[in-house]
């Protein structure tokens, strides 16, 4: 039990020390200094930096995980993703140290797979289902920025002018003045986040039925 103790201080020191220095910033010394232990106590579990981190991401990414409902699987999938996304460790390795996180999308099955898994395969029905939801999950947590739009360049038309404000001497300038006609659409405006989320509960509600 002290042991469990000891390790989750570490793993709460560790996340302290990412969140504010990132993860290349961070030593064991650091860790062992806010946790209030040796660093034989954290080598003896530990032997760097990046395996620390490793058991970290693993629980936090798992209790984000144990806390959704799977009564309704694409409902849980969705949420999961969003809260991810917004977790601000996630978001720190994201910004900071990316490369933690490319074996786990190239070529290695993680503790925190696993874990996935094992709650995705009983809420889907089995394991084969339950490996490409979870695929296309991650691709939609960590990928789904690279489908965003940019922000539209600010229309010059409605830009700040002289006729900014119109008072009652004011005369609109001259030249031909566009309406939209009845049919006329204003512009689907820029892909968001709520957007892609909506595409993926639309694609897991038509693969998984």
């Amino acid at each position: 039990m002290t042991s469990n103790r000891h390790n989750e201080r570490v793993l709460d020191a560790a996340r302290d020390c990412v969140l504010a220095y990132g993860v290349r910033r961070t030593t064991l010394t650091d860790v062992a200094r806010r946790a209030g232990v040796s660093r034989m106590t954290i080598y003896r579990r530990w032997p760097d930096v990046r395996t620390l981190v490793a058991d970290l991401m693993t629980r936090e990414w798992v209790r984000v995980v144990a806390e959704l409902d799977t009564s309704d699987p694409v409902r849980a999938i969705v949420e999961g993703v969003r809260r991810l996304r917004a977790h601000p460790l996630l978001r720190k390795i994201v910004e900071a140290d990316p490369e933690l996180l490319v074996p786990y999308l190239l070529d290695r099955r993680g503790a925190t797979h696993e874990a996935v898994l094992a709650v995705l395969e009983p809420a889907v029905g089995d394991r084969r289902r339950a490996r490409a939801v979870l695929l296309v999950a991650q691709s939609f947590l960590l990928s789904a920025p690279t489908m965003l739009d940019p922000a539209p360049p600010p229309d010059p038309s409605i830009a700040a002018g002289p006729f900014t404000t119109l008072g009652p001497d004011a005369t609109a300038p001259s030249g031909p003045v566009t309406t939209l006609g009845p049919d006329a659409t204003a512009s689907s405006g820029p892909v968001t986040m709520d957007q892609l989320d909506a595409e993926l509960t639309a694609l897991l509600e038509a693969y998984l039925g």
